[in-house]
């Protein structure tokens, strides 16, 4: 059995009296210390795939087991704790708690953890030696992208998941934190996930999943991806 499987997992919403089927039948795996990018059109249903592996969305129907427990049938409480203790989320605009410096927005993901890392270590894992006290307005985006990131790695979570973290960064610092994702995922052994609409960034991917219209398109592995340096859009 892989790292993550997911079986013909879907889920429907209803809006204005419509029902929208946004996953349909998804199947896929990941290795454990893979670093791999779900790419589709707005609307395709990465968003909902993400939100129901991190456990902030139920599926209607099918699995999803991670490190071999069956997070689908997860109550309230043990989806609360799954989280907290087993999930980092990076997201596209930081979520940054604004009147708290960068070393404390970390250790407050850190300190609700069960096996958390030093917040102190971690923001110098990803560059931030000399501004762990400076607060978010003090930042650049870059830089906030590296607080959300260390604190989401501070968790020592067993997969990331980053949803569009470039979605607000130029192109040389939106290369720069692929970058340090890319690193942890090899440094660390840590499965990342990103979800993107940018489909260049799918070469520096060990797997490349498409989404569209609420199914998996394709689940390709590639075994020579590019370094996140060499990357072009």
């Amino acid at each position: 059995m892989s790292y993550l499987e997911i079986n013909q997992i879907t889920k429907s919403y209803t809006t204005g009296g419509q029902t929208v089927r946004a996953a349909d039948g998804m199947t896929l795996s990941a290795e454990k210390g893979e670093f791999v990018v779900i790419v589709g059109p707005s609307g395709a249903g990465k968003t909902t795939l993400l939100n129901i592996i991190g456990g902030m969305d139920r599926c209607d129907s099918g699995s999803i087991v991670l490190d071999g427990e069956n997070i689908s049938g997860y109550n309230e409480r043990q989806l609360t704790e799954y989280r907290r203790n087993d999930v980092g989320f990076v997201f596209q605009f930081y979520n940054l708690v604004q009147n708290l410096t960068a070393l404390e927005n970390v250790e407050l993901a850190a300190e609700i953890c069960k096996n958390s890392l030093s917040a102190e270590e971690t923001l110098c894992h990803v560059g931030l030696k000399n501004r762990m006290h400076n607060f978010p307005a003090q930042l650049s985006g870059g830089e906030q992208q590296r607080v959300s990131i260390a604190r989401a790695i501070a968790k020592n979570p067993k997969i990331l998941l980053c949803d569009e973290p470039t979605g607000a960064l130029d192109y040389n610092t939106g290369k720069q934190i692929l970058s340090l994702l890319h690193g942890i995922c090899r440094s660390d052994g840590k499965t990342v996930i990103v979800i993107t609409h940018n489909s260049a960034i799918t070469a520096i991917a060990d797997r490349v999943v498409t989404v569209r219209n609420g199914r998996i398109e394709s689940c390709v592995t590639d075994t020579a991806p590019i370094p996140p340096e060499e990357l072009e859009w």
